[in-house]
């Protein structure tokens, strides 16, 4: 990076420690896109509630050559914010995914979507929320019952066809999303 970095502190009182979580944020995001000539982020704690702790908003303005990556990172009221750790990793995630975009334009890259792969429901297991897929090439995918989308888990049955998004997990490959296809004939 060209310029130094600048953190900013608004509402709240400065903290050596967020300051070194921020710096390992952007050393990541210098990973991701190696051309960052400047980067200015301001952390501020705009409410107040007297139910509720401080909501935490994370402002990141990011300059690239030829453009610039803005991120205003403001979550409303989502308690998780309360916790300052938590605003700045949403935060620098995002400006994560936009900085991949501006680099795959960059390159002339075209992002493609394909279509979700399909499996079946081979095991479900209630007590503790989760199941597991046969996915059409025949391995197996973990999914917890957060990850469906629009559909109860006490909807889903073994055979229940699915769509689903892959992603790494600890222990293998896991489903972040689920999609129930259709309903049995006999429901």
């Amino acid at each position: 990076m060209q310029l130094p970095l600048q953190i900013t502190f608004r509402n709240i009182p400065p903290s050596e420690a967020i300051e070194a979580r921020i710096r390992e944020k952007l050393a990541k995001l210098e990973q991701v896109y190696d051309r960052i000539t400047s980067c200015r982020v301001v952390l501020e704690a705009p409410h107040s509630h007297k139910h509720k702790g401080k909501i935490y908003a994370v402002h990141i303005d990011i300059t690239v050559p030829e453009g610039e990556v803005v991120v205003s990172h403001t979550s409303g009221d989502k308690h998780q914010h309360e916790d300052a750790y938590v605003a700045i990793r949403d935060a620098f995630n995002a400006a994560r995914r936009q900085l991949e975009n501006y680099s795959r334009k960059q390159r002339g890259d075209v992002k493609y979507h394909m279509e979700a792969p399909h499996g079946t429901v081979i095991e479900l297991v209630p007590e503790q929320e989760y199941g597991r897929i046969r996915s059409a090439d025949g391995r197996e995918i973990y999914f917890h019952k957060n990850s469906l989308v629009n559909e109860k888990y006490e909807k889903l049955t073994v055979g229940s066809d699915v769509r689903f998004v892959e992603a790494s997990g600890d222990d293998g490959p896991q489903a972040s999303t689920v999609h129930l296809m259709a309903k049995h004939a006999n429901e």
